[in-house]
This record gives C-alpha cells, structure tokens and sequence, in this order.
C-alpha cells in the first residue's frame, strides 16, 4: 500500500489550526497542484458569462444582479460563492469584473492577518471595482469585523495611536463589489455571511455538463477527440472542471508521445497510467478503502486512525479524500465513525457482509480480487 507522505510529514500530522492541507500530488486533486497548474487554469476560463459551461441557476441569478449594476451605474451587490474547490469560483470573479467593465483585485484569507492589511486593500480600491477574497473564511477575526462596516456603509474606522490615547479615525471608502469565496459557508461569521447580497451555492458537474466543457477545452488545445472519449473523461472527473481540464492535458500528452493511438484508447491508457479508474478514485482513495475494510472490518472508525494508517494528515483526509467518497455512497459518516457502503466492498472486489463484521477477517475475497 502507498503512504503518499509529503516530504518531511509523519503519520498523524496535522496541519496548524485554521490552515488547509496542501494539495495532494494527484491527477484526480481537486485544487491546484502547483502554480503551473493554476497557470493552465487561467488559459481555459471563459471571459463572459455567457461562456460559462454549467451553474445554469447561478449564472441566471448572476446575470440579472449584474445586469441591474449596469442600468443603475452602481456597485454590484456583494457577492458569496460558496462551493467545493475546482468548480470556477475564482472564474466567475473574473467575469463579474470583466462583465461589469471594472478591474479586479484578487486577495486570499490566509493573507489577510491583521485589520492593517484589509484597511491597506480597501482604502486604495477606485469606484466600483471589484475585490476578490478567495478562501474568505480564513480571513483574521478583526479584519472580518472591519469587513461589516466596510461593506455596508463603505467606511472602515482606523484606530490610531495605542493604549488609552488611541483614537478612531473614520475613513470614507470608494463604493466597490466584494466578491468571496469559499469552501466553507458555515465557517463564515452571521454577520459577514448576512452582508453579501447574493449567495451562489455551486453544485459538482453532471457528466454531460462535463462533456461540454472539455470540447471548449479540446478546441483551445488543439486535440481531437471522439464523443465517447469525451465522455469517459468526463465520467472519471468527479464532477470538477478543474479535474476533467487537467485529465484532458494529460490525454494531449499521450497523444503527443503516441500519436497513432486511437483517441478513445489513448484515453483509457492515460487513466490508468495515472491509476484513475472508472469511479475517478485514485490509489489513495483505494487505499483509503482498502484500509477502512480490511483493517478496520468497515468500521465505524474515527478519521484520526484512518489517516494515521493511510500515512496522510487527518485534515487531507477530511478536506481533500472523504468528500468525494462520500459523496460518491462509498464511505458513510456516522456519530460513530467512518463506515465503508456495501458499493466500496463490491468495488475492491470484495464480498460485502451480511450483517455487522467483528473482525477484519470477514473481507473476503471474491474470485476478481487479486
């Protein structure tokens, strides 16, 4: 079994309060693996929003609040996208400055550390332009606080001096959009979340939606490729345009090196060179599985134990590898811990139980287990 431990990382690690896990060395990775990687990213975003492939409900509901900007010639409402990470929050910013003819700052939470620095940001924004916070619930509780008035009434009050002589000094702000996101709504503060005029709640991709997006991608590359290659891509990306873009440039370089495979085997071949199967899991999904069964006799099991054995860090478990598991039925979270379905039994080749196991020699191999 591979541990995919990150240099200088030990079972069991955890990464400090409040921080995300680094992203994980895999084709089927959610975030962006390397600044290269967010760099191709930037190539395939859209520049309008009618260009945007999927989200039809947000993108609705987006165009009519910036429509209503224009006509009135005032700042959009603030605005919330809230989603897992690799579905366009940080594309639909881009457009909402682009669409509203206005420029975009682009800041991150974890950046912001002290009011000082927000106060910096907000008092050299121009007339409705358009600041972009990613990760926003990371941001520092004083500069979340000095958000509701900056958002509300565009004016931030800036202490000067310290101890008992320091005073307030109200400082007048240019009209600007706030644009957050986040992959966490409910770690938002009441009131932040309540000063946003408009929420979009993004949703995973259906396969055909998926399926679009790659021929828009293909185009940009350059490939061809049939509809069924398309749509096994498409199939295997765990409804993430992030994850189907960067699987397609991994099919382009097959191709470049074996140029006379036909595209739907060069398809086949890439993903299981990366080890993606049908499900879109990776090993480490697999050994996550794997663990969980044969160890643990499918559980129920607490996340600490489960990544201490996998050799990953309890918040990579949690953040990164279970969502897609559990949102796939695979694995089920219960008060009591971790269970693995009767669907992550039949996938390892396994012969799920028919009642509660008592030890982890119940998983029995089937005749298709290796």
């Amino acid at each position: 079994m591979s541990s995919r431990r990150r240099p200088g990382s030990s079972a069991g690690d955890e990464t400090p309060h409040g921080e995300a896990p680094a992203p994980l060395e895999s084709v089927v990775s959610p975030t962006p693996l390397d600044d290269r990687d967010s760099a191709n990213d930037v190539a395939f975003r859209p520049q309008h929003l009618d260009e945007f492939v999927g989200q039809r409900r947000v993108r609705e509901q987006l165009d009519l609040v910036l429509q209503a900007a224009r006509v009135r010639e005032r700042a959009a409402d603030h605005i919330l996208l809230a989603g897992p990470p690799g579905l366009g929050k940080t594309t639909l910013a881009m457009i909402v400055a682009h669409d509203l003819g206005r420029p975009l700052r682009l800041t991150s939470g974890p950046t912001i550390t002290h009011a000082g620095d927000l106060a910096a940001i907000l008092s050299s924004l121009t007339e409705g332009e358009v600041l972009f916070i990613d990760e926003i619930h990371r941001i520092a509780k004083p500069a979340a606080e000095m958000l509701y008035l900056a958002m509300e009434d565009f004016r931030v009050d800036v202490m000067v001096g310290k101890g008992p002589g320091a005073t307030s000094i109200p400082l007048e702000l240019a009209p600007f959009t706030l644009v957050g996101a986040t992959t966490r709504a409910g770690a938002l503060p009441a009131p932040l979340r309540d000063r946003f005029g408009f929420t979009a709640n993004m949703e995973f991709y259906p396969p055909h939606e998926l399926a679009q997006l790659l021929h828009r991608t293909a185009g940009l590359l350059e490939i061809e490729l049939s509809e069924d290659a398309i749509i096994e891509i498409a199939s295997r990306s765990r409804g993430t345009p992030r994850i189907a873009n960067r699987l397609l440039r991994r099919v382009r370089d097959y191709l470049i090196v074996h140029p006379d495979e036909d595209p739907l085997q060069a398809v086949s071949s890439t993903l299981s060179l990366y080890e993606v199967d049908e499900l879109g899991l990776d090993r480490l999904d697999r050994d996550v599985l794997g663990v969980l069964i044969r160890q643990f006799a499918g559980g129920p099991v607490g996340l600490g134990p489960l990544a201490m054995s996998v050799g990953e860090e309890t918040d990579t478990l949690e953040s990164v590898v279970e969502p897609y598991l559990v949102r796939s039925g695979l694995v089920l979270r219960t008060p009591r811990g971790r269970v693995a379905s009767r669907d992550a039994w039949l996938h390892l080749g396994l012969i799920p139980p028919k009642a509660k196991l008592s030890s982890a020699e119940n998983a029995q191999p089937t005749l298709l287990d290796d």
